[in-house]
């Protein structure tokens, strides 16, 4: 199979990708019942299916898996013989955030500058296609030589856990040789970049109490505990003065040691306004890939607009905790629950509530299949080498997947690269990165069948 055919093909097959994308993405699928009728997330799966059997696929299921969401499941056989792989991308995506200040509507897949914008466009239901077209392009060749597993998970962006403790219940259904989880990204747009590293994730609530209800603040202000003062001090509490985090026993001195990540051009991928320092020592490869980083998510307490003149008798907050590989995250949870206890002035009362939890997770990048994905890259992005990086991000799964199965190989490749903006308003994805990834893990896959073989 010739690279430059294998290329064509993936060009020939961008605008059908276009069309598709565009449908999948027009699913307001956010995991969060609260906030967008649970239909759509419905709709998104079924789609799906319906893709997955339409291409071939056996054994097509929607998984109902304990957190209340659906995955979906597939296999496509191969050769006698051949290795599996399984293929892993999401169709849940976040809150769109601010409409308005979206340039395009969120859930309207729009073209502008070379690039296409929309919720999920790169996280994650890029990362489905991708797949596709890949599989597409293997069938109009040779045919794909490896037997095909693909899950596509409904409750990623919820870090609650639901397909982690379906594949417990039952091993065998995502066994592979090698998993390729498209849900990273290139360290920058056309610098072919595998992911190796992840951080885990502990998120909890804090709830403070110190009366039995608000008071006025003039009658007892001065003398009455204010339970959003103590909770505004106890958040402080997490933070060193160069914004470091400080968790009481927990190491934050972790290093990194592959690629590097400037100042500069981080402030420009974070669009951090000028003027404004970056947070925490070392450099910033070693505070977003190697050390553990705190973030308060959101407060519960009177808006500006509704405050009144009184003393807050209760607060609460919902904050995540970044675990890099080396630390337990079930510890670091112990962790922090007791550093937020033992903060609270004025013995106010502090409740701590885990609301999810993922283990960090580190690849072992000596394995056969990463010599083929690098040469599958070195073709696919002539005159550039794959890059190993880490994502202080969290994939929860990895390292259940990894506890399942010892064995299998796990490489991360994605579309979320720093101008794909995930998670933020005008988030977008590159089709060039598209059509090069597609043929990475087309070329991939063959060299895969040919080392096992």
């Amino acid at each position: 199979m010739e690279p430059k055919q294998l290329a064509e093909t993936v060009a020939s097959l961008l605008p059908r990708a276009h069309t598709e994308l565009a449908e999948l993405v027009s699913f307001r699928s956010v995991a969060d019942p609260t906030q967008f009728p649970k239909t759509e997330c419905e709709a998104a799966a079924n789609w799906v299916a319906g893709t997955l059997r339409a291409e071939g696929f056996e054994n097509v299921a929607l998984l109902d898996t304990p957190d209340g969401t659906q995955s979906v499941y597939g296999f496509l056989p191969g050769p006698a013989d051949a290795p599996t792989v399984l293929l892993y991308a999401h169709y849940d995506v976040q809150p769109p955030l601010d409409e308005a200040a979206w340039l395009s509507p969120p859930f309207e897949l729009t073209e502008r500058d070379g690039r296409w914008y929309g919720r999920g466009a790169a996280d994650c239901k890029g990362g489905l296609i991708m797949h596709l077209t890949a599989l597409r392009t293997l069938k109009r060749h040779s045919g794909v030589p490896v037997n095909i597993k693909v899950i596509v998970d409904g409750s990623e962006e919820q870090g609650t856990g639901g397909l982690a403790r379906y594949a417990e219940a039952d091993p065998r259904l995502l066994a592979a040789d090698a998993i390729v989880i498209g849900d990273s990204g290139n360290f920058r747009t056309g610098l072919p970049t595998v992911t190796t590293t992840l951080r885990g994730m502990t998120k909890v609530r804090v709830q403070v109490d110190t009366l039995e209800g608000d008071l006025h603040s003039g009658l007892f202000g001065g003398a009455a505990p204010d339970a959003l003062a103590a909770l505004i001090r106890i958040l402080g509490s997490l933070r060193a003065e160069d914004g470091s985090t400080t968790v009481d026993g927990l190491t934050g001195d972790g290093e990194w040691n592959g690629i590097q990540y400037t100042d500069e051009d981080f402030r420009e991928d974070a669009k951090v306004h000028d003027g404004v320092e970056l947070i925490g020592g070392g450099t910033v490869a070693d505070r977003i890939w190697a050390r553990p980083a705190v973030t308060v998510l959101g407060i519960d307490c009177p808006s500006v607009a509704d405050a009144s003149l009184s003393v807050q008798a209760s607060a609460c907050a919902l904050v995540s905790l970044r675990v890099p590989p080396g630390i337990d995250t079930t510890e670091a949870t112990k962790l922090l629950t007791a550093h937020l206890e033992a903060k609270a002035p004025w013995r106010a009362r502090v409740a701590v509530e885990q609301v999810s939890q993922g283990q960090p997770f580190c690849a072992d990048t000596t394995s056969p299949a990463y010599a083929e994905m690098a040469e599958a890259m070195r073709i696919a992005y002539p005159g550039k080498e794959m890059q190993t990086a880490g994502l202080g991000g969290s994939i929860p799964l990895c390292s259940t997947l990894a506890g399942l199965y010892p064995g299998a190989e796990i490489l991360l490749i994605g579309l979320s690269e720093p101008e794909a903006q995930i998670h933020a308003v005008n988030e977008s994805v590159s089709p060039d990165e598209l059509a090069r990834l597609s043929l990475t893990e087309a070329l991939f896959l063959v060299g895969y069948a040919h080392s096992m073989g």
